[in-house]
């Protein structure tokens, strides 16, 4: 493929989606998945307790019921091959499943060690990513802790690029949506990485970085935008509290050799 998709030349890039991570996992040296409603914030919330999360990828919109438990069973056979427990849907906890991708429902649940975690977006790019390349999660929670761990680790230069990847939601045709929650995750990112002398910047970072630093109120904006606005039509408020709660987690998640995110 054309270099002009790769940002060659840049210290930090900037793309959407499985098929933006997909393209930039050959010329970057780590990716970080930004997920902010709510893998990336899940996955905080639950390597906070201790637990590996395993991410599972679960198509938003199933084409009938026949496919839907097609994916309900081979989550629970992964979950089972993995000696895990497999977190359900929001509207599908109980006192036996208590898991869920809501970040409320893990804070409240039990220690488990290991954890199955589906997801249409965050869990998509996760298990596209090739096992060999560094992926590191991040959310408004854990910015200036992933900031730090990249620097540290000497990613952010022309000789070892770091691409953020912004999730990003599906619209019903299965075509990605752009997600106003996590262009400004990345660009939170990418603004701290740039503040420490990470770079340069792609235009396309640069512009994700802009778009952070020129929102006032960040709470209000993720709240009021269409993913913070369906979960809280769908009663799950504290769940876009709990991932507008900026830098409460000082802890980095890294996918280890496993396929799990544990603490960096």
């Amino acid at each position: 493929m054309s270099d002009w998709t790769a940002q060659s030349g840049a210290g930090v890039r900037f793309e959407w989606g499985p098929a933006g991570a997909d393209r930039l996992a050959t010329e970057a040296d780590c990716l970080v998945v930004v997920d902010v409603l709510s893998f990336s914030t899940s996955v905080s919330v639950a390597v906070e307790k201790g637990t590996r999360v395993l991410p599972f990828w679960w198509p938003q919109h199933p084409a009938d019921a026949d496919e839907r438990g097609a994916i309900e069973r081979a989550a629970a056979a992964y979950a089972r091959q993995s000696g895990a427990r497999l977190a359900v849907h929001r509207s599908a906890v109980s006192p036996e499943n208590p898991w869920s991708l809501s970040p409320c429902h893990l804070r409240a649940a039990p220690f488990v060690a290991r954890l199955v975690l589906p997801s249409p977006n965050g869990a998509a790019i996760s298990t596209a990513v090739p096992p060999g390349v560094r992926l590191v999660s991040a959310s408004l929670r854990n910015i200036t802790a992933v900031g730090g761990w990249l620097i540290s680790h000497g990613y952010g230069t022309p000789g070892r690029p770091v691409a953020v990847i912004a999730a990003g939601e599906h619209w019903p045709d299965g075509s990605l949506r752009p997600a106003l929650e996590d262009l400004l995750g990345a660009g939170a990112l990418i603004s701290d990485l740039h503040a420490q002398g990470a770079g340069p910047l792609s235009t396309e970072a640069a512009a994700a970085k802009a778009v952070y630093e020129a929102t006032a109120d960040l709470a209000h904006a993720v709240a009021t935008a269409a993913s913070g606005r369906q979960l809280l039509a769908m009663g799950f408020a504290e769940d876009v509290a709990i991932a507008t709660d900026e830098d409460a987690s000082a802890l980095v998640p890294v996918r280890d050799g496993d396929g799990a995110f544990a603490c960096g």
